[in-house]
């Protein structure tokens, strides 16, 4: 159990008491004890009196007030504020904080919960169109839907990792042609050129290569349509594989690859719109022109339309285009249809930048279909500008110019772009400057995190070898954490008991990137204390003049290598040993 919750523990308990005969008005699944942005508020804090204000018909203040005036007592508590307009906020007993410290230093899984227990979950992230090998274009999805995978199956959720391959629609197709020239080349030793709106990529000539060497000459006698479809068939199976190797390269696997063309073959798409159909939410109808730029082929059209604006949406979805072909919509339906049929109890989407506008459309068809019974959860991954030399790398899959994933993989690593593209929140834009990650100063976060970890082995090392009484008192657990009472170092600790918590929150909001700057704020404080070390002798982690306070410093330091190795491990990045 959480500190956190503890404290919550302890604040239910005193509401419960304090209003007993009005506790039919309160919500209490709704109290919430967090940490303050500002630490000289106190170590937790509550806005439970505002949120008891309407119900209780009192002013946050006397509620805060009466509450404080039954927790004075309490044996965690050694200051009880109040703030504006309602605020209470808790000093902790230090004790409190020893013992937890003691709790990470026996627990390596310290912050692994069942928050999620017996929640399944589907999370879909990455989809490359199997069109081409995975680019840089696709590694911030990627590691941000792997971290969030990690985040949630550490908190107890049952995860299933899918990848939607789009293995239907008009880009196979260009696909299709584009591998057939490739391999007529091959089969002529003639070269020619690539037509516009087709894939120039050099990636393809393997792929022609692999389908020469399974067919040899033969496709070019066969009935076009026919061979069309075998191009279809074993260019996508190709780089699907070529797809999978990228994956693995990163440190990245899927239970589930899902194919698009299997809701065609299956009808699943006029299933699930009979079931939009059956719950009265579909009608042919004429839709506005779109308020902002109108696209050159809108045109004012009756159309079968789902209901989506009773959902939230803010217009209504068509499901067919003019010639009554499924429009690309209804293939999400159908594809989220499946997904609830599967007992899934929550939906997570992760999409890139140009998918923003999906977000109300699909919460909207999920409502629909589940009854509201199934949550979804859409992020978006915005845009990484990747500089190189100074300039931006751009890059065009349809002009055949873009930047690998294995490429930058081999020249940075993984661990470094895994933790770089969380450095940010999903929402905002990031830069990915490739001489600055390879930086060794405190200005590269990656580096900076690292470097506290190889600092602590360095430590362990050293006491080791140099300082057996200290280290024989650490070993045995002949240690007393009371001793570590700086208040720097404190404050080092109250951080570290907060990583539970961290977690818990990541898990909650889906926000894995909250665990990178946890970790990139607390390898500052270890930092900033090993070097007060070196004019103040309290702070100086091995002395033969104070084994009793340097065995107390191992076992943090010890206590902070756990919390260094399971956060890292959330992002598949192995923590160094020396550097």
């Amino acid at each position: 159990m959480t500190l956190f919750k503890q404290i919550r523990i302890v604040l239910v308990d005193a509401i419960t008491k304090l209003y007993q005969h009005q506790l039919e008005k309160i919500d209490l699944k709704k109290i919430t004890v967090e940490q303050p942005k500002d630490s000289s508020h106190g170590d937790t804090c509550s806005n439970v009196a505002m949120l008891l204000a309407k119900p209780l018909g009192k002013s946050p203040k006397d509620i805060a007030t009466e509450i404080a005036n039954v927790l004075s007592s309490h044996k965690f508590f050694t200051k009880i504020d109040i703030a504006e307009p309602g605020f209470i906020n808790f000093t902790l007993d230090p004790n409190i904080f020893y013992h937890e410290l003691a709790q990470i230093i026996d627990n390596k899984n310290y912050g692994k919960s069942e928050l999620g227990k017996g929640i399944k979950v589907n999370l879909e992230f990455v989809s490359a169109n199997p069109t081409g090998p995975l680019h840089i274009g696709h590694l911030r999805n990627a590691f941000f839907g792997n971290a969030l995978a990690n985040v949630l199956t550490y908190s107890g959720y049952e995860v299933v990792k899918e990848f939607y391959v789009n293995d239907a629609g008009g880009q196979i197709l260009v696909l299709a042609n584009s591998c057939f020239i490739r391999y007529r080349e091959i089969c002529t030793g003639v070269k020619e050129e690539i037509p516009e709106g087709l894939y120039p990529g050099d990636y393809l000539i393997d792929v022609a290569n692999e389908i020469h060497q399974k067919y040899s000459d033969s496709l070019l006698q066969m009935d076009e349509q026919k061979s069309l479809e075998i191009f279809k068939d074993q260019s996508v199976a190709i780089i699907l594989e070529m797809i999978k190797s990228n994956l693995d390269l990163l440190g990245i696997n899927f239970d589930v690859f899902f194919s698009e063309k299997s809701l065609h073959d299956q009808k699943q798409i006029e299933k699930s719109v009979a079931k939009l159909q059956e719950k009265g939410l579909l009608y042919r109808g004429i839709l506005e022109a779109p308020k902002e730029k109108v696209p050159d082929d809108w045109e004012s059209r009756e159309q079968l339309l789902f209901k989506s604006t009773l959902f939230g949406d803010d217009i209504d979805r068509p499901l067919q285009k003019s010639d009554n072909s499924w429009a690309y919509f209804s293939g999400d339906v159908a594809y989220l249809d499946n997904k609830i049929s599967r007992g899934f109890d929550q939906l997570i989407v992760v999409l890139g930048a140009d998918h923003g506008g999906y977000k109300t459309r699909l919460k909207a068809v999920c409502s629909a279909l589940s009854d509201n019974k199934v949550d979804i959860d859409v992020k978006i991954t915005q845009l990484v500008h990747f500089v190189k030399n100074g300039e931006a790398v751009k890059m065009s899959k349809r002009s055949g110019n873009f930047l690998l994933a294995q490429e930058v993989v081999d020249e940075v690593g993984k661990d470094v772009i895994s933790f770089m593209m969380l450095t940010r929140s999903n929402d905002q834009t990031l830069e990915f400057d490739f001489e600055k990650v390879k930086e060794t100063t405190k200005d590269n976060p990656v580096f900076y995190v690292q470097y506290a970890h190889a600092r602590i082995m360095s430590v362990m090392r050293a006491a080791k070898a140099e300082f057996p009484q200290i280290h024989e008192k650490y070993a045995s657990k002949q240690y007393d954490l009371k001793l570590l009472q700086e208040d720097v170092v404190l404050d080092f600790i109250k951080k570290l008991c907060s990583f539970s918590r961290i977690i818990e929150l990541s898990a909650i909001h889906h926000e894995p990137h909250r665990i990178v700057f946890y970790l990139i704020d607390i390898a500052a404080d270890f930092h900033s204390i090993w070097n007060l070390g070196r004019e103040n002798s309290k702070l100086r982690f091995l002395s033969n003049d104070q084994t009793d306070l340097s065995g107390a410093y191992l076992a943090l330091l010890e206590a902070f290598g756990n919390i260094l190795s399971s956060a890292l491990e959330i992002f598949n990045v192995e923590p160094i040993e020396s550097m």
